[in-house]
């Protein structure tokens, strides 16, 4: 198979094996797969209207994305355990979702190993929920609300679309990291990376993009797109943390604005990053939808 690191002139050819995905995982979109290929070195080959994702995971194992497409699934899979064998590494697929697994059985039954890769679960939640944040649980996000617009009466909310406001949310992320992030994570700033590069391409990506502003300045902002037909994907969310109620206030406007049409949104994974868990979880997901590794069975002597 031959794989190729992702350009700007691949979306034609990725977007059209994925035009039919019905998968809510986040990775399935061009966007993700093109502004993190830095962090995980990702390479894509398209085989008869089928999709193939290889990339190296934290620890710079290689892995595959479940293949998505026209092939028959048995025969695309088959060809990325050949393309591993072919590496001389073991062969290792990544984020299969419960239904992905499902799938998978029907057709390769009892064939992989899989685990649980807790850190990769994704949050999804009803996109009428973010909206109105009804009921006693979502309580405190009100509360976060009310207080932001009490102490910032001139604030206001707009969809991105001009140069010059993706320019004033990129000058703000740069701000962001300088107060946020210490020399020794700077080091390793994919997050940033990524941003910047959806940032810099918004309408080449074809993304959406939402901030808020207080007395004229930038104080958050978030970008996202469809995933499928009834669950939109929240890419990215900066707001300064020290401004009482701003995150909240920019995921629910974006929500609101921007989402709304939408069944769901998919607000991506936590990392194993116990401050980003725990404010995922505080919004109570309508789904964690869970992810698994995938290892070939050993074959019984």
């Amino acid at each position: 198979m031959n794989f190729k690191a992702i350009d700007l002139a691949d979306k034609k050819a990725i977007d059209s094996c994925l035009s039919g995905n019905t998968y809510r995982a986040c990775d399935f979109c061009f966007a993700n797969l093109y502004s993190w290929q830095a962090k995980f070195k990702t390479t894509f080959a398209v085989d008869h209207d089928t999709l193939f994702i290889r990339y190296r995971d934290i620890g710079g194992e290689l892995c595959y994305m479940l293949p998505i497409g026209k092939m028959p699934l048995k025969k695309a899979i088959q060809l990325i355990i050949e393309d591993a064998r072919n590496n001389n590494t073991p062969f290792i697929m990544k984020g299969i979702t419960v239904r992905m697994w499902d799938d998978i059985q029907k057709v390769m039954p009892d064939a992989f190993d899989y685990t649980h890769d807790r850190n990769n679960d994704e949050y999804i939640y009803l996109s009428d929920r973010l909206v109105t944040l009804k009921g006693k649980k979502l309580q405190s996000k009100r509360n976060h609300i009310n207080r932001f617009k009490k102490d910032n009466p001139d604030w206001n909310y707009f969809t991105l679309s001009t140069n010059e406001e993706l320019m004033e949310c990129s000058k703000m992320l740069d701000e962001w990291e300088n107060l946020n992030l210490t020399k020794a994570e700077k080091s390793l700033r994919y997050d940033y990376i990524a941003t910047k590069i959806m940032l810099e391409n918004v309408h080449t990506l074809q993304l959406c993009g939402g901030a808020v502003k207080v007395n004229g300045k930038i104080v958050a902002f978030t970008v996202g797109e469809k995933l499928t037909n009834d669950t939109f994907v929240i890419h990215v969310e900066k707001a300064y943390g020290e401004m009482n109620g701003a995150y909240t206030i920019i995921n629910q406007q974006f929500a609101e604005h921007e989402a709304a049409e939408y069944t769901y949104i998919n607000r991506e994974e936590d990392m194993g990053l116990e401050y980003l868990r725990k404010a995922k979880e505080s919004y109570y997901p309508d789904i964690l939808l869970q992810e698994r590794t995938l290892t070939l069975k050993k074959q019984k002597s």
